[in-house]
């Protein structure tokens, strides 16, 4: 398969179990609890992190069955981290992938509980996953760790905190390290625990510099993007004094910095053997700007 056809085969697998899984709630649970996740996790998004894990899954030749729960968890917290980063005292957004953000749809307090009970079902489906051995508890340790208070919280925290400040490089790469990076470094290393930490330092390297890149491009789009090609609102980065890359080093600076972390990726997958997709993902994620 080309390299389209392979995402849409990992796309077509996320999707189909991410619906059962969804399909799976309760049946004595608020509809509107259950209306309210499935709206923010369905109907967009490229599943860019489970479609990692999955990839990274068939270098190492672990099963989708071995990793499916994992993998479908970290879209559910990645869905509820944006559902609460568009609210009003977040970045305040009124769409996200393309429309009205969660809380424009259902109001802001069933938005909070959406995000909080989508954290909630991640982690109790990687926790119904038959046949949970140590190696499972070790990737769920780190999942929670990278989502949590020293994770990706403590990146969206500076990332508040920052607002309206000059800041420096050090800083700005330890919200993108935990805001944005953890979390896509979180499916990749997964599938290495899950077998028993096969290429662990190499794909960390690799998740680490595809994770900064990631929200360098976005810093670029939010300045020359549209709502059509971005599914948010465009500008905000600049009306709300955020510290990002474009801030600190400007447009240019910004896209040669994009350019350094790329080139990081493709060095760290040197070593790494059938890596023909993920070449090609770093690609596609580093051009999506175009």
């Amino acid at each position: 398969m080309n390299y389209k056809e392979q995402y849409s085969a990992y796309l077509n697998q996320v999707e189909s179990y991410l619906l059962a899984t969804l399909n799976n709630l309760s049946v004595s649970a608020p509809s509107t609890i259950k209306s309210a996740m499935n709206y923010a996790v369905l109907d967009g998004g490229k599943r860019v992190r489970p479609v990692l894990c999955l990839a990274v899954a068939d270098i190492l030749q672990l099963p989708f069955d071995r990793l499916k729960e994992f993998a479908v968890a970290i879209e559910l917290v990645h869905s509820y981290s944006l559902v609460h980063d568009d609210l009003p005292a977040m970045d305040n957004d009124d769409f996200r992938r393309g429309k009205p953000s969660t809380h424009k749809k259902f109001g802001e307090a069933n938005a909070i509980l959406a995000g909080d009970a989508l954290l909630n079902y991640a982690f109790e489906l990687c926790l119904s996953k038959e046949n949970f051995n140590a190696l499972d508890a070790k990737a769920l340790k780190l999942f929670a760790e990278y989502a949590g208070y020293d994770g990706m919280i403590a990146g969206q925290i500076l990332d508040l905190e920052s607002q309206g400040k000059s800041g420096n490089s050090d800083l700005l790469y330890q919200i993108y390290f935990n805001k944005t990076a953890k979390l896509i470094m979180c499916p990749i290393l997964i599938a290495s625990i899950l077998k028993d930490g096969q290429y662990y330092k190499e794909l960390y390297d690799f998740g680490y510099n595809l994770g900064v890149m990631f929200q360098i491009i976005d810093d670029i789009m939010d300045v020359e993007g549209t709502l059509q090609s971005i599914g948010k609102t465009p500008n905000k980065d600049l009306l709300e004094d955020k510290l990002t890359s474009i801030k600190l080093f400007g447009l240019d600076g910004a896209k040669q910095l994009a350019k350094k972390h790329y080139d990081n990726c493709l060095h760290a997958l040197k070593n790494i053997p059938n890596n023909k997709f993920l070449l090609e993902l770093t690609q596609s994620m580093f051009d999506r700007r175009k």
